[in-house]
């Protein structure tokens, strides 16, 4: 039984803990927030023994092994780190850090330790993106281009819950990780060109609520990535694969055609939740004593694009 601390119990760390429940040999031990009424709330919701507001005693409680963080972008790396160096696995939620500075740190510290880190890129473990990679390792597509819209409407500091957040989101270095991230892991390829634009900036949250970004794989396949917090409509990341072989639409874990005709996706692997297999993927590389899927290592290609991007649009 692995045994399993949770650092953040916003949405996402709630659905960790969803997931953790699905997998019979991990446990969570213990769960970490900034307000110990709504975390104690939160324990005795999951079934949770063990809660604490304190960063050190929740990776330090008896019978935790690995540490998945779930807690405000900023204070990702510093405490990657810390788990790391306490001996703890770690994985870190999207994105593992907001900086490239961080993410060599981090990338030192794995190696320095030896322990399993790994961030947490989902959309290589959703089903319908699994379904199309799969069929690109087997030689049967080829992306020509990605189109991606990543829309959602947050005008205040809220989470996916529509709950107060302590911290602001940012379409940069959280979501377009996600599909720079993506983008290079389908194609297999190293991104050669990257290009931004951005719309005005919030004057209270100080971020940009709009972006446009282009991406040029190495055997040049493109990328047209759109971003908006500014969207009232249907929300969420939608991905539309213009391949040498077909079109396909990954919505999360459901995928279509490009006449939207619904593609079974339920056999590509154990589960149809993303969270749960990307869960999976770090407990079996713990397990296995291997650099897991989405490996701190591999995700800071996408951070190195996100840094050069930023530079262009900063300076």
């Amino acid at each position: 039984m692995i045994g399993i601390a949770v650092i953040g119990a916003g949405a996402f760390g709630q659905k960790h803990m969803d997931a953790i429940a699905q997998i019979d040999d991990a446990e969570v031990i213990t769960i970490m927030g900034r307000r110990e009424e709504q975390i104690r709330g939160i324990a005795e919701q999951f079934g949770i023994a063990n809660y604490t507001t304190d960063f050190d005693e929740a990776i330090n409680t008896p019978g935790v092994d690995a540490v998945i963080i779930a807690s405000p972008t900023q204070l990702h790396a510093q405490q990657g780190i810390a788990a790391m160096r306490a001996g703890k696995h770690v994985m870190i939620e999207i994105p593992m850090c907001d900086s490239v500075t961080d993410a060599e740190a981090l990338c030192e510290v794995q190696k320095e330790t030896g322990m399993v880190a790994m961030a947490g890129h989902t959309r290589r473990f959703n089903p319908s993106h699994q379904w199309v990679h799969n069929k690109i390792v087997a030689g049967d597509l080829n992306i020509q281009q990605m189109d991606v819209q990543t829309y959602f409407f947050r005008r205040t500091n809220t989470n996916a819950k529509g709950e107060p957040r302590s911290w602001t989101d940012h379409l940069l270095w959280h979501h377009a990780c996600h599909t720079v991230d993506l983008f290079a892991y389908q194609t297999g390829e190293e991104i050669v060109q990257a290009q931004a634009i951005q719309g005005p900036k919030h004057p209270e949250l100080g971020i940009a609520m709009d972006m446009s970004i282009q991406l040029k794989s190495a055997s040049g396949a493109i990328c047209t990535l759109s971003l908006s917090f500014n969207n009232d409509g249907p929300l969420g990341t939608f991905f539309r694969y213009i391949c040498d072989n077909g079109t396909y639409i990954a919505r999360y874990d459901d995928l279509v055609d490009g006449r939207e005709n619904p593609i079974d996706v339920s056999q590509v692997d154990v589960s149809m939740n993303g969270i749960e297999l990307q869960d999976r993927e770090f407990l079996s590389a713990i397990r296995e004593n291997r650099e897991p899927n989405a490996s701190v290592h591999q995700a800071a290609a996408a951070m190195r694009v996100l840094g050069a991007l930023e530079t262009q649009l900063e300076g």
